[in-house]
């Protein structure tokens, strides 16, 4: 937006621009950006070169993506929804009342100097900096609400070392680079699984170490479930003495996840066999005494010696369409 404005205000041009470079193209695209993108390109010659880069690309947000440039070509450099080997990861199951205290709690017993910390929401991230600094510990947050001034504050003064612990949501998280960040905590789970794969990509880059700790209370089983699926790997659980929760969250075996229900099979109708042998026809039709039982097989109807007789039992069933004509007896029946 920042910079169609200023094309607007003929601040900028883009008649010289040779290299159009999107990064979290995933995140540009999904979240919205797509018709200023679009906008952007048209200002743009239509000879240059396009190059997009991000951590995950669904399959919808590829076709997206193809649709903007021609004959694109996809360079993997790691395997598809996996996390670097470089961060180590666990999750703490926790009761959600307590997910603050324990938060406070592991900054403090494990003098972490720097954490950046994940919230679902705007305002959940504002009400836990607020929470840490009741516990002394000094939180700034970033989120969408937040002017740019305030963010590139914020963010200043969490690389300086004035700020303890910097609370972002993932909109805003996407682009962070902070050298050697050593700890990255999920207060909230994401809602998208491949959010998961870039909020602990914030640490353990460029070769330095990192640790990831994920909050879970029981109601975010399914989502850790389908995230530990997501990236094909468990995560390790945790346990902190007088923080065990009421309701504990259970480790899963990867193929024990249930999969997405699957539309059930019709059923084939079945198919009487014509003559059946097997089983003994345990019900005989009553041939009015005439002493001719079923035929062999049993599976045949016994043929009536006249269509008249009315104490045939056959000779009613025996009609065909809407005539009411029986049908006739063959000469060579027998």
């Amino acid at each position: 937006g920042r910079l169609i404005d200023l094309h607007n205000q003929n601040a900028v041009k883009f008649d010289s621009v040779e290299v159009l470079v999107l990064d979290e193209a995933d995140r540009m695209l999904d979240m919205g950006f797509i018709h200023d993108i679009k906008r952007l390109i048209a200002k743009m010659p239509e000879k240059r070169q396009n190059l997009m880069f991000s951590a995950t690309f669904s399959d919808d947000i590829r076709a997206l993506a193809k649709g903007l440039i021609n004959d694109p070509v996809e360079i993997s450099v790691a395997a598809k929804n996996t996390t670097a080997k470089s961060v180590t990861q666990c999750v703490y199951a926790v009761d959600k009342a307590r997910k603050t205290a324990l938060l406070s709690h592991l900054i403090r017993s494990n003098d972490w100097q720097q954490v950046l910390v994940f919230s679902r929401t705007k305002h959940g991230a504002n009400r836990l900096v607020k929470q840490l600094e009741r516990d002394d510990i000094v939180g700034a947050a970033i989120h969408g609400n937040k002017s740019q001034g305030a963010r590139v504050k914020a963010l200043e003064g969490f690389k300086s070392g004035e700020v303890r612990v910097l609370v972002a949501t993932d909109i805003v998280a996407r682009g962070l680079d902070i050298v050697e960040l050593p700890h990255v905590v999920n207060y909230d789970l994401p809602n998208v699984y491949e959010d998961y794969v870039h909020r602990i990509g914030r640490t353990g880059r460029a070769g330095a170490s990192g640790h990831a700790i994920s909050f879970v209370t029981v109601d975010d089983a399914v989502d850790l479930y389908g995230i530990e699926r997501f990236i094909g790997e468990l995560i390790p659980r945790a346990e902190e003495e007088g923080f065990e929760p009421a309701n504990p969250v259970a480790e899963r075996a990867l193929d024990a996840r249930p999969l997405p229900a699957k539309k059930p099979k019709k059923k084939q109708p079945f198919n009487k066999p014509k003559s059946d042998s097997s089983k003994p026809n345990s019900k005989k039709p009553n041939n009015g005494g005439n002493g001719t039982g079923p035929r062999r097989g049993g599976s045949k109807k016994p043929a009536a010696k006249t269509d008249d007789n009315p104490q045939n039992p056959w000779a009613k069933r025996q009609s065909v369409g809407g005539s009411g004509q029986r049908r006739r007896r063959p000469a060579n029946s027998d």
